[in-house]
């Protein structure tokens, strides 16, 4: 008896999708990705690279100038109803009626889906319940904090029970804590089999969220594969080293020469090349005389590989 595979089927696939504006523009040039159901997928791009154009128009909203958009095999073109059915939108901008109670309004979208008010009613609570706001379902929109009303764009997105969730900058302005509580009911949603497309200016989202990503610049992809690939590619490593000492006039010399960056009076920056280790930084300083107290990686490791992409990609165009 044999058994063969199967590889996930495509939750959204897009194909040399273009957009050309009025005014000659073009948001985006032929751009194609393949996101398989199930998938926590990031999207990554400088302002104006065409993110938000991207999941506009995947949502229905704007109108593209050519190619093709499948949402779970509908094609958006000859069943847009059924294909917007499968999608969830949580949109960069607050665009609820802040005079509504939060209740209803994850109501009345649901009703937008032909779902019965008592089955809403039902739902809504659900929603609300698993993002916090079961306990605010009867005050305006417009007495939420920031962060509520970031969680209430997701429960309204989430209120039809989309196959896919397309999230542009969905904790743009949501504190710490709030986020990395948004992170945690993300990554059961996506446990639990839905689709998730994530924008963010936050890299760390991705790097701890995302299995795959992709970056875009101009309009094009430029760049696509999973998070540790593209982790793989970065061939050095930034340090910073703080040192018990404040660095005197004596040893700045000897770290320009070194090519050792100081970042403050008591922080340096080190970049490790390909074969350096940690102990020959530390042979490097120790002859400047300067002493290390700690050592600690420099950000995010996937920020350092985006701005490396990014800026080779405008040097080539």
């Amino acid at each position: 008896m044999s058994s063969t595979s199967t590889t996930p089927e495509s939750a959204l696939k897009i194909v040399d999708l273009k957009k050309v504006y009025d005014t000659g523009t073009e948001a985006l040039k032929g751009v194609s990705l393949d996101i398989k159901q199930g998938e926590f997928f990031g999207l990554l791009g400088p302002n104006g690279a065409g993110k938000s154009t991207l999941i506009s128009m995947v949502a229905g909203l704007t109108t593209k100038t050519s190619g093709t958009i499948e949402v779970a095999g509908i094609s958006v073109d000859k069943d847009p109803d059924k294909a917007k059915s499968f999608i969830g939108l949580v949109p960069q901008e607050f665009n609820f009626n802040i005079f509504e109670k939060v209740e209803d309004i994850i109501v009345d979208q649901a009703g937008y889906y032909g779902i019965p008010r008592p089955e809403a009613r039902t739902r809504a609570e659900k929603v609300l319940t698993q993002l916090g706001l079961w306990e605010k379902r009867g005050d305006t929109a417009m007495a939420l904090s920031g962060g509520m009303k970031r969680r209430l764009l997701i429960a309204r997105a989430l209120v039809h029970e989309p196959k896919i969730l397309l999230l542009d900058e969905p904790t743009a302005g949501v504190d710490v804590e709030l986020r990395r509580g948004m992170w945690d009911f993300l990554r059961e949603l996506s446990a639990n089999g839905t689709t998730i497309v994530l924008t963010t200016h936050y890299l760390e989202e991705v790097e701890l969220l995302c299995s795959r990503l992709a970056i875009i610049n101009k309009g094009e992809i430029i760049e696509e594969g999973s998070v540790k690939e593209l982790i793989a590619k970065l061939n050095y490593v930034t340090l910073l080293l703080d040192t018990k000492e404040p660095i005197l006039e004596a040893q700045k010399v000897l770290l320009r020469d070194l090519k050792i960056k100081k970042v403050d009076e008591t922080t340096l920056e080190l970049t490790l090349n390909p074969g350096e280790t940690v102990n020959d930084a530390f042979r490097k300083i120790s002859a400047t005389g300067i002493q290390v107290s700690n050592i600690r990686n420099s950000g995010s490791r996937l920020e350092e590989v985006f701005v490396n992409i990014i800026e080779k990609d405008s040097n080539h165009a």
